[in-house]
């Protein structure tokens, strides 16, 4: 493990492809004995499993997480393995992990987890995933082998409503907008009703598809809510107070996604018993995952790296970036490696028109597919005086340290950010890699 992480630059899946050579059943055995909850779905897993993890962590119980998120079946092994101790004695054991939502048929051939959660699912590497029912599919293929599991599923994403499945399922949701919406953004990726495929109607839409959604038609409608928002105190760059059922909660990161990423949270949290001091807690005092609003310093600049890699998760980091009203810069890291999805062609989804920060002074383009980020800009009505074209990190660092502003907000899809992470912690910026 020690070597791996030495060579490899963190260890994450090595030791677990080597396990299984040795063992095809190694997940079932290190996973003995402990209480597994699983995080999948396509927005917010690696922010969701922190705030679990935390939180169980906060109210004084073993747990362990793969907190680097390596998140497919070698890289759970590793996490497993990682934490294995031979004639441990513990009877109250945890496993917060999160999982790829094409790796769940695997995760659970090997372990019956005590409670799944699945955040949301969107348009998100379509090469690999396929379409929102395909990977809808994917995650339902694991589900069905472990019919003990809890689920706890978010309410108001209208492909988890009514699946027909024989587990205990609670669901969380909104019962309060945050704006006074009900009009489907153009690039809304579930609009028609799963069974009678009639547009759906919304009491209001928080993002994207996810809301207080019914169908005409057919009545499918939103279920019951066990676990809601039923308060919104304040929205800011800093982060957001709302109220979970009738009690305050504040979070330090921003955006109405990492309300959903809280509230999903809480709602595993009280599952399991934990109270609400503890998760109030826990939520006030998180430290942000790596790439998840990650604040990196840069001489006199602050760097809040956000990963972003589809049109819903791209929208909602924007509209978050408009609560802030200091003057700002902005970076945008494009990759279209295997990890990221080969067809960047979802860009053109991202509302990058409703951008409402009009204090942008500076806009800094990287990574592979550079020039078509600098072109839907332009096309976007951003002024080409602004921008910086950067073709390595080091021109990267160089054009972020002349920034005319000290707050940087680098947003990058996911091999564009562990990248340029890597190259920061080579030049001493960030001490932990993973």
């Amino acid at each position: 493990m020690y070597l791996s992480k030495i060579l490899y630059k963190g260890g994450t899946n090595f030791p677990g492809k080597i396990a299984l050579k040795f063992d095809k059943n190694i997940l079932k055995k290190v996973a003995h004995n402990y209480t597994v909850i699983l995080i999948t779905g396509t927005n917010g897993k690696t922010t969701t499993t922190n705030m679990i993890y935390t939180t169980i962590k906060n109210n004084g119980e073993f747990v362990i997480t793969n907190d680097t998120g390596a998140n497919l079946f070698t890289g759970i092994i590793t996490c497993f393995i990682k934490n294995y101790i031979f004639f441990d004695k513990r009877n109250n054991k945890y496993a917060v992990i999160e999982v790829d939502e094409a790796n769940v048929k695997y995760i659970t051939q090997h372990i019956n987890p005590k409670i799944i959660t699945i955040t949301n699912i969107f348009r998100d590497q379509l090469d690999r995933y396929g379409e929102v029912y395909s990977t809808l599919n994917k995650i339902l293929e694991g589900i069905k082998g472990v019919p003990d599991s809890t689920l706890i599923l978010n309410g108001d994403e209208s492909l988890f409503g009514n699946l027909n499945l024989p587990n205990k399922t609670l669901y969380y949701g909104f019962s309060t907008p945050i704006v006074e919406n009900k009009e489907l953004p153009i690039n809304a990726d579930a609009k028609f009703c799963k069974f009678c495929k009639h547009e759906y109607k919304y009491n209001f839409i928080t993002y994207n598809h996810l809301g207080d959604f019914y169908c005409e038609n057919c009545g499918y409608k939103r279920p019951s809510l066990n676990y809601y928002v039923d308060k919104i105190i304040s929205l800011s760059s800093i982060g957001s107070v709302f109220n979970i059922n009738n009690k305050e909660y504040l979070i330090n990161q921003f955006g109405t996604y990492n309300i959903y990423n809280a509230l999903c949270a809480f709602s595993v949290s009280k599952t399991l018993g934990i109270k609400d001091s503890v998760i109030q807690y826990s939520f006030r005092s998180l430290h942000s995952s790596f790439g998840r609003q990650e604040v990196v310093k840069i001489k006199d600049k602050n760097i809040k790296i956000i990963l972003v890699k589809n049109p819903a998760g791209f929208d909602e980091a924007l509209n978050s970036i408009s609560l802030d009203k200091r003057d700002i810069s902005l970076a945008l890291l494009l990759n279209d490696n295997y990890a990221d999805g080969k067809d960047i062609s979802w860009i053109w989804d991202v509302d990058f028109e409703n951008l409402k920060n009009p204090k942008i002074n500076d806009i800094l383009v990287s990574g592979i597919r550079m020039y078509d980020m600098g072109i839907r800009l332009k096309v976007a009505g951003f002024e080409q005086k602004i921008f910086s074209i950067c073709d390595n990190y080091d021109s990267l660092l160089t054009n972020i340290q002349t920034c005319n502003n000290s707050t940087i907000y680098l947003l990058a899809t996911y091999t564009a950010m562990t990248g340029f992470r890597k190259f920061l912690n080579n030049k001493g910026y960030i001490r932990k890699l993973w």
